[in-house]
């Protein structure tokens, strides 16, 4: 006789009280489930109900066994949704959120090549500066950047994010080259989301508060500042590699760049990730990490 037998029928009049309305439950007879619960506790040696005419009633034992059967029935689920969903197609509604210069550039056109290929899968997605409360709007994920603070939600890695400080040549030649990260207290700093500036120095990371005479909450602004030769910048690679590479940017105090921090995919903590949820995470690790800009020689 299998041991997982009776469990069910077990758990079932456990929870209606009655081994009629637990033979409803199941779809079977109520002569089924008495004679399945009478060998399981056999097999046990003890007793788990006691029976009377109008109720059925746990055991001190039955009430522990009911426990550890809610288990096993909720792992059992688990791994068979874990398996059929390899092979489930992605659908349904999935809302995401992303950074909105980040996810215009990278996010949304791999997003939308996975939607081509799954047409039942209807996406909103809404580009915000703002830290959306994924738990209380109700989004299924969330792109983020940098370094993470919220321990409710899981968090997976999707491509690496490195920051470099920067001038054009024509700003240093006017203004000089900093030499230190006290010296750029000297310099004309373009600040975008945050003014405090993160940089490594003794082995750990500091942050810094900059100051200029120029602000504005977009990093392509920045850069674009930065181009002109308004004053120093410092950006993620994927704003500034190709004008390094080109001469325009200059990276500077490169022995003080910071630690690399990372893109992340964020979801609400659950078991079982859905299959829309994962695939797409997926999509996106590999997606953007073939467009990730290969670092400076």
């Amino acid at each position: 006789m299998h041991r997982w037998e009776g469990l069910d029928e077990f758990v079932a009049v456990a929870e209606t009280g009655q081994f009629t309305a637990a033979a409803e439950r199941l779809g079977v007879s109520s002569s089924h489930v008495s004679r399945q619960v009478a060998r399981l506790e056999e097999r046990l040696q003890t007793r788990l109900l006691y029976r009377s005419t109008r109720k059925v009633t746990l055991s001190e034992a039955g009430q522990t066994f009911l426990q550890h059967c809610r288990r096993l029935q909720d792992a059992r689920e688990e791994a068979l949704r874990a398996v059929s969903d390899l092979s489930a197609e992605p659908k349904g509604l999935l809302r995401m959120t992303c950074a909105v210069a980040y996810g215009e550039r990278f996010v949304v056109p791999l997003v939308n090549e996975f939607m081509a290929q799954f047409p039942q899968l209807r996406v909103e997605i809404e580009l915000s500066n703002r830290q959306l409360d994924l738990l209380h709007e109700g989004f299924d994920l969330a792109i983020r950047l940098g370094r993470l603070s919220d321990s409710r939600l899981v968090a997976t890695r999707l491509a690496p994010r490195v920051m470099y400080l920067c001038a054009t040549p024509d700003y240093l030649a006017r203004h000089g080259t900093p030499q230190s990260v006290a010296e750029l207290a000297q310099h004309n700093c373009l600040v975008g989301s945050s003014d405090q500036w993160s940089f490594l120095e003794g082995g750990r990371e500091t942050q810094h508060r900059v100051q200029g005479n120029w602000r504005c909450n977009s990093g392509q602004a920045v850069l674009d500042a930065a181009l002109r030769g308004f004053g120093l910048c410092q950006l993620p690679d994927y704003y500034v590699l190709e004008h390094l590479r080109s001469g325009r940017l200059l990276s500077l105090l490169e022995a003080h760049q910071p630690p690399n921090t990372g893109v992340w995919a964020l979801y609400p903590q659950q078991r079982h990730l859905s299959p829309k949820v994962r695939q797409l995470v997926d999509h996106l690790k590999e997606g953007l990490q073939n467009l990730q800009p290969s670092p400076l020689p």
